[in-house]
């Protein structure tokens, strides 16, 4: 009896490893409230870069469901919320943890989980056990999202 309890034991800590961000190659974070206020690896943002991944469709993708201040990138999202202003309404830490995992918030969103690799359903063969997009990627977003203030 006791050696089933220390394996159970054993597998719920791997388990719990395994889920962890650092287990799968992934830099660790920390949810304080409906943020994340720590850039991801202390990295430093760039907005160029950022704006550069929000338009791209093959990247972030983000134009298919949202709506941004870019008067010159036809066919933009209308399910998600407008992106006008978000650095007005959300702070970087904010906007950092929906981009990460907005299901951290509201379990029945729409949005995708840019830096989790687990629990994911329909991922293409080629991005199986990679995040959408790398912590720098995602501090380059924040960076460029923060920046709208109007």
């Amino acid at each position: 009896m006791r050696g089933a309890l220390l394996l159970a034991a054993a597998i719920l800590v791997a388990a719990s490893l395994a889920a962890s961000p650092r287990a799968q190659g992934l830099v660790a974070f920390n949810v304080e409230g409906d943020a994340i206020t720590r850039p991801l690896g202390d990295l430093d943002g760039d907005a160029s870069r950022g704006l550069a991944i929000v338009r791209d469709r093959r990247v972030g993708n983000c134009l298919i469901c949202h709506a941004a201040p870019i008067a010159e990138e036809p066919f933009q999202g209308e399910i998600g919320p407008r992106l006008h202003g978000i650095g007005a309404r959300l702070s970087a830490g904010q906007i950092r943890l929906r981009l990460i995992d907005q299901s951290i918030l509201n379990a029945e969103t729409l949005m995708p989980p840019y830096y989790r690799v687990s629990e994911l359903t329909d991922v293409a063969p080629e991005y199986a056990g990679r995040p959408g997009l790398s912590a720098q990627q995602i501090e380059d977003v924040v960076a460029y999202l923060s920046g709208l203030r109007e």
